[in-house]
């Protein structure tokens, strides 16, 4: 891995956002190594991007963030594989789910447990590999602001305590789980804040940001729709995008998100910036609950301690 200068890890890279996001970011940076990760790469998508790029800087690793363990297990590989400082810790991928209440092998709500609590513990574990500069970007969703989702019809996101979210009262629990996504996107809002600042108070160069990619017709998160959506969604929408953003204005095609999304991880412009939600590649504002400190510390402190191992959530920043 001598050849390369600094490494890129993007979760959820096998598909859709995060594919193109990674093969943007490998045809910029060539001398970087792009890590994307996945439970599996059934579509060969590390050899599609470096076939594509006629390079070999792409390579998959396997990685399950249901599972606190496979994360940890992910981790402690980390160091045998020498790859070069993490430059940008791209935390993109996410389960949505309709059905029933579910909970993952540690008991946790799946939802919460995929999008929020699998992507805080690898920071957190993979924190002493990144470089002092690094970027932590996380793919977050407009959905969890109730201006958007009351003009689609969508429940709103409701944040009351990290514990509430990990494990929700089955008899109280609402029974959409689009709300639980919704409100795992604002969890990600909310730990994205309360991460810049903590970076801040530690006079860290590392930052922290939240990307919105847009709604994005063909992405692999309505695997779990009923049969006619499903059809809709894979095959009819992501063909008729130009038609659909006359309409839906918030509707974007994979691949021009992926090139955001790319845009924030490394491109000069963005170098810098902490604590900011990017639209794209536009700094915008947030939901109010979003900016309640309250919330970010309550987030905050129950992860590092409960999931992390407890400390003061700032000791990862320490070198290996």
């Amino acid at each position: 891995m001598s050849s390369y200068t600094n490494t890129v890890l993007l979760t959820g890279g096998t598909s859709g956002l995060g594919f193109f996001a990674a093969l943007n970011i490998a045809k910029k940076e060539p001398k970087y190594i792009v890590i994307i990760t996945g439970r599996s790469d059934h579509n060969s998508s590390a050899s599609k991007i470096n076939t594509k790029l006629n390079q070999k800087n792409v390579v998959f690793l396997p990685l399950d963030l249901s599972s606190l363990a496979k994360v940890r297990g992910f981790a402690e590989s980390w160091p045998s594989k020498s790859y070069p400082p993490i430059i940008s810790l791209i935390l993109n991928a996410g389960t949505q789910s309709l059905g029933p209440l579910e909970t993952n092998e540690d008991g946790y709500e799946k939802t919460f447990a995929v999008n929020h609590l699998g992507h805080a513990l690898l920071f957190h574990l993979l924190a002493p590999y990144l470089d002092p500069k690094a970027r932590i970007i996380v793919t977050a969703s407009g959905t969890h602001n109730p201006v958007q989702t009351q003009k689609s019809g969508l429940p709103d996101a409701v944040y009351t305590t990290a514990a509430d979210l990990a494990h929700p009262d089955p008899a109280s629990a609402h029974p959409k789980g689009m709300q639980r996504y919704n409100t795992s996107k604002l969890a990600n809002i909310l730990w994205t804040y309360a991460l810049a600042r903590h970076l801040g108070d530690a006079k860290s160069a590392i930052t922290a940001n939240a990307f919105n990619p847009g709604l994005m017709p063909g992405t692999g998160l309505a695997r779990e729709y009923n049969g006619i959506s499903r059809f809709l969604w894979f095959h009819v929408l992501p063909y008729i995008i130009p038609l659909l953003k006359m309409v839906i204005p918030v509707v974007r095609s994979t691949e021009g998100s992926g090139e955001d999304l790319a845009w924030v991880a490394v491109s000069k412009e963005a170098a810098g910036v902490s604590g900011k939600y990017f639209d794209g590649r536009k700094e915008t504002m947030t939901s109010a609950a979003s900016y309640e400190t309250e919330k970010q510390d309550d987030l905050w402190t129950w992860t590092v301690k409960t999931v992390v191992g407890g400390g003061d959530g700032l000791t990862c920043l320490k070198k290996a």
